[in-house]
C-alpha cells in the first residue's frame, strides 16, 4: 500500500499474483482490514491464470489464432483426450498433445495449461506488448515465488526489465517440487535476474500470532521440536486395531472444538480434515457418511467429473417438446458417457453404443436408459418456476429418487458444487437465462459460463464448515482448526507413518515442508490424530 500512497499515474495499479484463487482471497480480506477504500482501488488481485488470460485474450492474434478464444475446461478436456496420462500411454499422449495445439490454433479453444507457454511466448516476441502491461503495472508482488513454474518465471523474467518485481517466497513452503521446472533453483534464478534486496520475514505470523503453531512448525523442519507443549497444538492418539474411523474421527472433531472454543470463547466456523493423499480424503469422507447421522463435510477432490454431472443436469432444465423426446434422450446419454469418459472408466462406450441406438430409432432394453427416459418425462411433465435454486433442487431430488444408482451419484455431484458457492455463479446465470424467453433454453451454455467465471475471475470462496482434502490441495488456504489425520501404510516390509512421503530418506526434509502447511493452515488449534503406532520419525510424542 505504500507504493499507492506516494502516487501513481492515470489508470495504473499494483498487480498481486499468486497461484491459488485461496491465496488471492486471503490477499483480498486483508486488504479490507489494512487499506481504505481508495487505496483497495488500485490494488488488482490476480492468479497467473487470468493475467495470461487477459494477455491471451487482447493479443492471441499475433500468434497467428484467428478465432475468439474460448476456454477448453479441464473436464471438457478429460473428455476430448478420453483420460489419457502421459506415464501410461506416452503415444496416445503424443497424439493429444497436438490435438490440443491444434484446437488452439484453428479453433481457438485453449487449454489452461497453454495459458503459461504462450503468455511467454507473446512478452518475449513483443517489446511493445511487455511496455503496455509494465505501464499499467508500475509494481508486481509475486506471491510463492518459489513454486513459479517455467513459464510463469519467463513471463515475471521479461516483465523485470520493464517494471518493478518484488517477490515473496517461502523454500520450506516449497511442496510442488516433484513438477517438473519447480525447485530450489526457481530461487538462485531470482537472485540472478532481479538482483534484489532481501529481507527475511521469517518471524512474522499473521494467520495464528497468539498461538505457537508456527514456531512448532518451524521446529518439525529443523527436528529440533521442544520438550513442552506448543499453545494451539495438540494430539489425539487412537488404536488403529479396535478403534472405529468414523468414532476416532467425531472424538477428534469434538476435541478440537473444545479446544477452539477454550481458547477464543466462539465455536470454530470453519475446520479441515487434512490428509496426505486423495485416496485417503475419499476414505474420511466414507467414515463420516457412514454413521446414522453423518457429519456433514465437503469433500475438495478432482472435480471433473462433478462439473460434467452439472452440465448433465443443466441439460434437464432446458425446455424439449414430445417430438423430440428422443433425440433428448440420445444427447443426455451422451452427456452421460462424457461422466464416464472423464473418469476413465470402461463403462463410456456402453452409453455412446445406446445414444447412437436411440438416433438410429432402436429402443435400447437397458434398465438405465428407460429410467433416464422416466426421469425426463417426469421432469418435463412438472415444469419450473423460474427460481433457479428451487429448480436445480427439483432435478436433484428426481436424480435422487429415479431408482438408480448412477444418477443418484450426480445429485452427489450438484451438492459438491453448491458446497463451494459455485451455486451462487450458476444461479445467477440461470436467472438471466430464465428472464430472457421465461424457460432455460440454454443451461448448459449459463452453466459453462459460470464455471469459466469462476476459473478465471471469481475465484473459489472457501465455505464455512468441515472440509476434507489432502494437503497439497489445503496450500493457500485457512482455517480457524484443522485437524491432521495421520495413518499408517505398508511400504513391502513393514507399516510405517504415511506422513513419510515415498524416496524421502532421512531426515525426510520434502515430508517436513508438506506436514509444516498442513499445520500453519490453522488460526487457531492444530490438532494432529494419530494411531499409537508405526510411529512417526518426524512428530515427536514429548512436544504435544
Amino acid at each position: 500500500m505504500r507504493r499507492i500512497s506516494v502516487g501513481m499515474g492515470p489508470g495504473q495499479k499494483v498487480l498481486f499474483l499468486s497461484f491459488t484463487k485461496a491465496a488471492v482471497a486471503r490477499i483480498a480480506d486483508a486488504a479490507k482490514i489494512e487499506a481504505p477504500k481508495g487505496q483497495r482501488e488500485r490494488l488488482n488481485l490476480q492468479t497467473f491464470h487470468s493475467l495470461f488470460w487477459e494477455i491471451l485474450c487482447s493479443h492471441s492474434y499475433l500468434l497467428g489464432v484467428r478465432k475468439r478464444l474460448k476456454i477448453l475446461m479441464p473436464q471438457d478436456e478429460r473428455v476430448l483426450s478420453e483420460g489419457i496420462k502421459e506415464e501410461k500411454d506416452p503415444e496416445k499422449w503424443a497424439v493429444w498433445m497436438a490435438e490440443r495445439q491444434r484446437l488452439f490454433r484453428e479453433e481457438g479453444r485453449i487449454a489452461f495449461e497453454l495459458f503459461g507457454p504462450n503468455a511467454a511466448q507473446l512478452l518475449a516476441k513483443s517489446e511493445h506488448l511487455r511496455r503496455l502491461v509494465a505501464q499499467r503495472y508500475p509494481l508486481i508482488i509475486v506471491d510463492e515465488a518459489q513454486d513459479t513454474w517455467p513459464d510463469a518465471w519467463r513471463c515475471i523474467e521479461l516483465l523485470a526489465t520493464k517494471t518493478q518485481i518484488i517477490c515473496l517466497a517461502d523454500l520450506e513452503q516449497q511442496i510442488f517440487d516433484y513438477i517438473p521446472g519447480i525447485g530450489p533453483e526457481r530461487i538462485e534464478a531470482i537472485r540472478k535476474a532481479l538482483n534484489p534486496l532481501e529481507v527475511n520475514l521469517g518471524s512474522e505470523n499473521h494467520r495464528s500470532p497468539d498461538s505457537e503453531i508456527m514456531l512448532f512448525a518451524n521446529d518439525l523442519i529443523t527436528g529440533a521440536v521442544r520438550g513442552k507443549p506448543y499453545k494451539g497444538v495438540s494430539r489425539f492418539l487412537f488404536n488403529p486395531k479396535t478403534s472405529d474411523p468414523t468414532k476416532r474421527l467425531r472424538i477428534a472433531l469434538a476435541i478440537l472444538h473444545k479446544k477452539i472454543k477454550k481458547e477464543t470463547s466462539s465455536w470454530a466456523r470453519s475446520i479441515a480434515i487434512l490428509v496426505p493423499s486423495g485416496p485417503a480424503a475419499a476414505k474420511v469422507s466414507a467414515a463420516l457418511g457412514a454413521a446414522e447421522k453423518p457429519v456433514r463435510h465437503k469433500l475438495l477432490f478432482d472435480e471433473n467429473e462433478a462439473l460434467l454431472a452439472a452440465r448433465f443436469s443443466a441439460f434437464l432444465l432446458e425446455p424439449r417438446t414430445m417430438p423430440d423426446r428422443l433425440a433428448s434422450l440420445a444427447t443426455a446419454l451422451d452427456l452421460f458417457a462424457d461422466i464416464k469418459r472423464a473418469g476413465g472408466l470402461a463403462q463410456a462406450p456402453r452409453y455412446k453404443a445406446w445414444a447412437l441406438a436411440v438416433r438410429q430409432g432402436k429402443n435400447p432394453r437397458a434398465a438405465f436408459v428407460k429410467a433416464l427416459l422416466d426421469l425426463m418425462d417426469e421432469i418435463s411433465a412438472a415444469g419450473f418456476l423460474g427460481d433457479p435454486a428451487r429448480d436445480w433442487l427439483a432435478v436433484k431430488r428426481a436424480l435422487r429418487t429415479s431408482g438408480q444408482d448412477e444418477l443418484a451419484k450426480v445429485a452427489g455431484h450438484l451438492d459438491y458444487l453448491v458446497a463451494f458457492n459455485r451455486g451462487k455463479r450458476i444461479s445467477a446465470n440461470l436467472a438471466e437465462a430464465w428472464r430472457q424467453d421465461g424457460q432455460y433454453t440454454n443451461a448448459r451454455r449459463a452453466l459453462d459460463l459460470a464455471l469459466a467465471q469462476d476459473q478465471i475471475l471469481e475465484g473459489l470462496d472457501d465455505p464455512d464448515g468441515l472440509q476434507v482434502m489432502n494437503i497439497h490441495k489445503a496450500k493457500g488456504k485457512q482455517f480457524d482448526g484443522v485437524i491432521v489425520l495421520r495413518d499408517a501404510r505398508h511400504d513391502g516390509q513393514q507399516f510405517v507413518s504415511n506422513m513419510v512421503w515415498w524416496d524421502d530418506p532421512w531426515p525426510h526434509p520434502r515430508s517436513r515442508k508438506i506436514l509444516r502447511v498442513a499445520i500453519t493452515r490453522a488460526k487457531v488449534h492444530t490438532l494432529i490424530a494419530e494411531p499409537m503406532w508405526p510411529d512417526c520419525p518426524i512428530l515427536s510424542p514429548h512436544a504435544l
